[in-house]
Order: structure tokens, then sequence, then C-alpha cells
């Protein structure tokens, strides 16, 4: 077995950063101050996937917005950390408060706020386009950007490398 293939085997729980991750990083506000944002819809249909295989998933993000708990809510994520400056104390909160350890979970982020949770979880993991830094330090880095279906393509890295995701797809073949 293969030392990423190890670290999948242990995942338990993903968390994910948003801007820059489950988004472009971009920011777009309209002319009333209200932010909006772009979500790829098959990094939510991974996310659907990793549930249904019984991993949790969950956002641990800096920046705090209602479209961000609005979409949270649409794929039933209970853990839903905004506005957090220690990103890698409230991950090891999180792993407390679910009776997981820092290596059965994956951390997917892009900047430098992601790089203390990155070093420190079982499987860090950098988008394409996330800083050098973040990048020399993740266990994997995506082959596509931020924004772009990254989160659901660590969920098929997860799944695949664990014998799930043959049982993961079966229900949508005919």
């Amino acid at each position: 077995m293969t030392k990423l293939a190890e670290k999948c085997a242990a995942i338990r729980l993903v968390l994910s950063d948003v801007d820059g991750v489950l988004t472009d990083g971009r920011l777009i506000f309209d002319n009333q101050g209200v932010e909006s944002k772009q979500f790829h819809i098959r990094d939510g249909q991974g996310i659907r996937l990793w549930q249904q295989s019984g991993g949790q998933f969950g956002i641990v993000t800096g920046r705090s917005s209602q479209v961000v708990k609005l979409r949270a809510a649409e794929l039933d994520i209970a853990i839903l950390r905004q506005g957090i400056d220690n990103k890698l104390e409230v991950v090891r909160s999180i792993c407390s408060e679910a009776d997981h350890t820092l290596e059965q979970v994956c951390y997917l982020g892009d900047d430098l706020p992601d790089l203390a949770v990155i070093d420190h979880v079982g499987l860090g993991v950098a988008v394409a386009d996330a800083a050098e830094e973040v990048r020399s330090a993740a266990d994997y880095t995506t082959s596509v950007r931020g924004g772009c279906g990254a989160v659901r393509e660590v969920i098929e890295l997860l799944l695949k490398n664990t014998d799930r995701w043959d049982s993961a797809v079966r229900k949508y073949k005919s």
C-alpha cells in the first residue's frame, strides 16, 4: 500500500476552507454590500458521496458569510466554523468533539492561514492554485484550482483508495 493510500485509509473527517477551495477565491459584493459566491456543483455531489459513505464533512473558514451558512445547510454540513483566526485550534476542538484524532482528518486549504492545519492533519491537501508554501507542505495537491471541483477530486481520491468508490456510485447506475 502506498503512503498516500495509507493516509486515505485513516481519514474519517474532511474539513475544508471556503474561499479559494470551495470557491475560486473571488469575492463579489453588490451595491448594498451583499456578498455572493459561486460553488461548483460537483463539489457538492462529492460532499454528499462522502457523507453517504459514512464520512463527516465540515467547513473551517476565516471569513463569515450568510452564503456559506446557506450552502452548508443545503448539503447537511453540521460542522461549520466561520470567522476563525486560529484554524488549527478550531480543528483540534472539532476533533475532540467528534472523537477523532488529527490523523483521521483531511484538510483542504489554499493560503497561509491553512498552513498550520495542513502540517498537523493526517492528509493535508492544497488546491492547484494554492500559495507555494501551502503546496509545498501538502501531502497532496489537486489537479484543479479551487472552486473548480477540487473538493470532489479529493473525495474521489479518498473513496477510491479505500475501495468505497464503486459502492458510492452504484446507486446512480441503471
